[in-house]
């Protein structure tokens, strides 16, 4: 009796424990609650606003574009330097850029899914008019091939497109690339092997969302879709151009002539014409 007694008397007093302290732990998980949404919230503001800070592309800059972006965070890349896988059935097995040299200096610091930009290094906007009338000689050179339209991966600038007699890659309305004017970096797709040599000379990256699953590259980006940085100079610009016309290429599935360039460079310098080269 004595210890049935001594029992409910130890539970009385640890129920009135509870009692007292219950007020005072409700009160403190609220505190906690209260200061982790203030947190999450600001997390979220802070990012959201840096989606919009990295300017029009793909996605609308709307909390709906955003809602967008979080959603397609859990698919992307975990290392956008890793160059793409070569199937052993992809004809042909080897790329065409040459003799790409390694671009000088660290690499730029790249931040965005989509919109996808370049944050240091940028290009002005010398450099910038200088690649858009690069890219507008390449057409005019071969007008039978490509042409410049609104681009279908940002819906807002530039690009260049393949000719549909002439696709024979899968990309967004055969597009071969486009510039965006407030970095002056470009996205393009590229073979396999070249992706990997823009990636190991330092010119490019891999875009996010470029996965190689077969359900996703139909919704999406090709797995050859790279960001190319912005060109700092007339030596850079060069290199760049060369990359534009390997992703000419592969999307087009023949080589631009470069007789057809160099006529058009004489012509606008008042110099005649050459030869045309059967092999170029």
């Amino acid at each position: 009796m004595a210890n049935g007694l001594h029992v409910n008397q130890v539970y009385s007093e640890y129920g009135n424990s509870l009692a007292y302290q219950s007020p005072i732990v409700s009160f403190i998980g609220v505190i906690v609650l209260v200061l982790s949404s203030i947190y999450v919230a600001r997390q979220v503001r802070n990012d959201y606003y840096a989606f919009l800070a990295l300017g029009p592309g793909g996605t609308p800059s709307t909390p709906r574009g955003y809602l967008r972006i979080c959603v397609l965070r859990l698919f992307r890349l975990r290392d956008p330097l890793e160059p793409p896988s070569l199937p052993p059935f992809l004809h042909p097995q080897q790329g065409v850029l040459k003799g790409l040299p390694r671009r000088q200096g660290r690499r730029p610091r790249v931040a965005g899914i989509a919109p996808q930009r370049q944050m240091t290094q940028r290009g002005g906007q010398d450099m910038y008019e200088a690649l858009s009338s690069s890219i507008r000689n390449l057409i005019q050179c071969h007008p039978d091939r490509l042409y410049l339209g609104t681009s279908c991966f940002e819906k807002h600038s530039t690009g260049i497109f393949a000719d549909p007699a002439f696709r024979s890659r899968p990309t967004c309305n055969g597009e071969v690339c486009h510039a965006h004017p407030c970095d002056g970096s470009m996205h393009l797709t590229l073979h396999p092997a070249d992706v990997k040599l823009v990636i190991e000379r330092g010119w490019g990256e891999r875009h996010p969302l470029a996965r190689e699953s077969w359900w996703w590259r139909a919704k999406i980006v090709p797995p050859g879709f790279v960001m190319i940085y912005a060109p700092r100079d007339e030596k850079d610009l060069r290199h760049v151009m060369e990359i534009v016309r390997a992703a000419a290429w592969w999307v087009t599935g023949t080589e631009l002539r470069r007789d057809i360039e160099i006529n058009q460079e004489l012509k606008s310098l008042g110099h005649g014409e050459l030869k045309a080269c059967t092999e170029c």
